[in-house]
């Protein structure tokens, strides 16, 4: 088998956590939340390799967490570009040639359960490509710039996306290249596998993988960190 790569993205600065600090370098149990989400993927055996993408200024504090946390499969610590989309570009670029499948994932989302990033990498070496995902709890409305509501979509066929979202790396840098030569900004990476008439399979999660991107997700992320997520106890 190839090797397995992960790219994860933080190179927002995350307005919507009304902090003068970027979310991603926010304190978790006395670690930043980036350190939380890179030290994940450093005990997962399979991983080969983590390319960490990051703003321009942020880089060299990045390669001081590498170094002082000993997360040695982090093998570049890059800037990243405009969009979301253009950080997971250069991500993929650095790979080594040798990779055979992808990773993508929010340097946001701590919590994620290895068994179930397992199951993802596996439907995505069966399938070319899967995403992390949970079926929606409430009601989803669709609305106008009014507010005025317009629709209710059937709940059963709606799923909150997570990451990571696994690729065959050939696929998803084809998408990508696709993507910038038609000038397309997508919401995520499956969107630009999709517009290529490639199906994405869904894993199941759970929802404690949540994204942390708000004031209110921080006493949630303390309490996920404390009693579900511990060290040891996925």
């Amino acid at each position: 088998m190839g090797k397995l790569g992960v790219v994860i993205v933080a190179a927002g600065k995350g307005s919507r956590m009304r902090t003068a600090e970027s979310k991603q370098y926010l304190l978790l149990g006395q670690k930043p939340i980036l350190v939380h989400t890179l030290q994940l993927f450093q005990n997962i055996h399979a991983v080969d390799e983590i390319i960490l993408v990051v703003g321009e200024a942020d880089v060299e504090r990045c390669r001081g967490y590498v170094q002082g946390y000993g997360l040695s499969k982090v093998t570049s610590v890059i800037a990243g570009g405009n969009e979301r989309q253009d950080s997971v570009k250069r991500g993929l670029d650095a790979l080594q040639d040798s990779t055979e499948c992808v990773l993508v994932h929010d340097g946001v989302r701590p919590f994620t359960n290895i068994e179930h990033v397992f199951e993802c990498i596996r439907k995505a070496q069966e399938q070319d490509a899967a995403v992390l995902a949970v079926p929606v709890k409430d009601t989803i409305k669709i609305v106008n710039a009014a507010k005025q509501i317009q629709s209710t979509p059937d709940r059963r066929s709606l799923w909150a996306i997570q990451t990571p979202q696994a690729f065959r790396l050939a696929l998803l840098k084809e998408a990508h290249e696709r993507a910038e030569r038609d000038a397309f900004i997508g919401t995520d990476d499956a969107m630009l596998v999709e517009r290529m008439g490639i199906t994405v399979h869904v894993v199941e999660g759970d929802y404690y993988n949540i994204k942390i991107t708000t004031p209110e997700d921080l006493p949630w992320a303390e309490w996920i960190l404390h009693n579900v997520r511990r060290e040891g106890h996925q």
